[in-house]
């Protein structure tokens, strides 16, 4: 059984989860603040952490930080309102691997939690066909896309050292990929790790290994994952991460190959090729002191940036088809054709937390719709809003006309997305008639 360990200040939404989780076979861990939360984080292991952004003595970064410094490996997903969303995004920067917004729909929730776990490997899953390899990805045909990956044909067959740099979210680590399928070391293993959420003191132990003894809790010799990566390919996402002891000591593993495990004096010889991913500008660290410039100077033999979903309109629907696909073989779905309010509201998203934000509204869309067209109706409201909102304008302090008009806006793009655009509804929700509604709708350009 699972152990799910929950964060959340809010008790009575707090034990909700916990109940629908309980009932689903879970074994939940509830906290109400970030300081019993990773009291019962340091005392026992937990398979996946939920985690509020907004606690009364900590926000979510923080905590997410502590959580990973005591089990580096804990998938997190950020509980957060969508005013947040953009934060959330942040913290998948430092390691979460979901988000969702409140109110958090359940069966949304129990698919991101099984998901996780599948993917760690803490439940078993049934054995699935082997992926046709031309299908386990989605290229894309705009401009940026073909550029992207001619830059990939033309440097996988090399041994050159690589920085992909991207937002959260681009499917880095699926570049990494296909460079390393496309190289001569496909044969080989693939292995990546996760800078970001490894703590100061772990990193060098998790990258190089460790001797029995080397330290507090190093009850047995740890092999590093330099050595697992052998004759293959180590991938480091959020390289940045890194503190400066463990820089050096991995700007030596680069240019010696060879690494020695924490705590012991034997060196152990490695041929590794080495991809590096990072959200941020390496060489604005490098300025400012927070990375070595001799090892920014190693890793950057050449680098390739992976562009934001927003800048790739083109490759949307193909996107949307391969995630609906994927969704439709997890959930046992057949495959509907989406509406086209949907897919235009899909274009005109800026999509701030990128591939993995698309895929999970996909998901969230096919789990939802039973039968017909998939349609704005199973959109989170809060994309709805954000979509629709006008652009801001400079509005005065104190014109209380026009604040108050950008806020009757938004009220009722809600209103409608919740009631499924049935007007009539949405007039006597907003307690007005439906000429008066008509009306705003059109003074708002709302469709």
């Amino acid at each position: 059984m699972a152990s799910i360990l929950i964060i959340e200040d809010d008790r009575t939404f707090g034990r909700i989860v916990e109940g629908f989780l309980v009932k689903n076979g879970f074994r939940v861990t509830l906290c109400a603040d970030a300081r019993s939360g990773l009291r019962e984080a340091h005392a026992r292991t937990f398979q996946v952490a939920l985690l509020d952004y907004r606690l009364p003595d900590g926000n979510g970064l923080e905590v997410l930080e502590k959580i990973h410094a005591l089990q580096p490996q804990l998938p997190v997903i950020i509980m957060t309102g969508f005013s947040e969303i953009r934060t959330a995004v942040a913290a998948m920067k430092l390691g979460a691997r979901e988000y969702i917004t409140k109110p958090v729909n359940p069966d949304e929730l129990l698919l991101m939690v099984r998901g996780l776990l599948k993917e760690t490997g803490a439940v078993p899953s049934a054995p699935r066909p082997k992926p046709d390899p031309a299908h386990t990805w989605v290229k894309g045909t705009s401009t940026e896309a073909a550029q992207l990956y001619e830059f990939i044909r033309v440097v996988a067959p090399t041994d050159f050292t690589i920085i992909i740099e991207g937002e959260s979210g681009t499917g880095k680590e699926q570049v990494a990929r296909s460079i390393h399928t496309q190289s001569k070391r496909s044969a080989q293993p693939f292995v990546a790790i996760d800078c970001g959420a490894l703590s100061k003191e772990l990193a060098a132990s998790e990258l190089f290994g460790h001797a029995k003894g080397a330290f507090t809790g190093a009850v047995s010799e740890k092999t590093g994952q330099f050595e697992r990566a052998h004759g293959g390919t180590l991938f480091l996402d959020e390289v940045g991460n890194l503190s400066y002891d463990v820089q050096i000591k991995l700007l030596r593993a680069i240019q010696e190959r060879i690494v020695q495990p924490v705590g012991s004096a034997k060196e152990i010889k490695v041929d590794v090729r080495i991809i590096t991913a990072t959200n941020d500008s390496l060489r604005e660290k490098v300025a400012n002191g927070s990375f070595r410039e001799d090892l920014f100077h190693r890793l950057n033999e050449f680098r390739l940036t992976v562009p934001p979903l927003r800048t790739r309109g083109d490759d949307i629907l193909e996107f949307v088809t391969f995630f609906q696909r994927q969704a439709c073989d997890e959930l046992g779905k057949p495959v509907l054709p989406f509406s086209s309010e949907y897919m235009a509201l899909l274009k005109r998203y800026d999509w701030p937390g990128n591939l993995r934000e698309l895929r999970n509204v996909v998901r969230r869309s096919v789990l939802l719709t039973a039968e017909g067209e998939i349609g704005v109706e199973v959109l989170p409201s809060e994309m709805v809003v954000s979509i629709n909102k006008p652009v801001p304008t400079a509005v005065s302090a104190y014109d209380l006309k026009a604040m108050n008009e950008v806020q009757e806006r938004d009220l009722i793009v809600k209103t409608l997305h919740e009631v499924k655009y049935n007007k009539s509804k949405a007039a006597r929700l907003l307690n007005i008639d439906r000429k008066t509604l008509y009306l705003k709708m059109e003074k708002y350009g709302i469709e």
